[in-house]
């Protein structure tokens, strides 16, 4: 069994209004994912996945292609300080 690990993610491209976020949210609760997805103001999607290694990789394949309607131009993925704690599910965040 893998260590658990904290990946960000940002994803560039006509991913927002295409139901990225939900998409996103949906795979990663299927791959035992915790986190949170939200749009940026630039027009950007970003993600943080906390999990195994193995199940961030597959959610992360996942946003190379996302849903139908979108198109992922360049997506960006830096490891993180895992912060288990702050993070029980995995979430969409709403703008305020």
């Amino acid at each position: 069994m893998s260590e658990a690990k904290q990946v960000r993610v940002i994803i560039t491209g006509l991913v927002q209004g295409v139901f990225f976020r939900a998409g996103t949210r949906d795979r990663a609760k299927a791959l035992n994912l915790r986190g949170r997805v939200w749009n940026n103001p630039d027009g950007t999607v970003e993600a943080v996945f906390i999990g195994s290694s193995e199940n961030i990789d597959r959610a992360i394949e996942w946003c190379r292609q996302g849903p139908d309607g979108s198109r992922v131009d360049e997506i960006n993925i830096k490891d993180e300080p895992l912060r288990e704690e702050a993070l029980t599910d995995f979430t969409i965040e709403y703008g305020a």
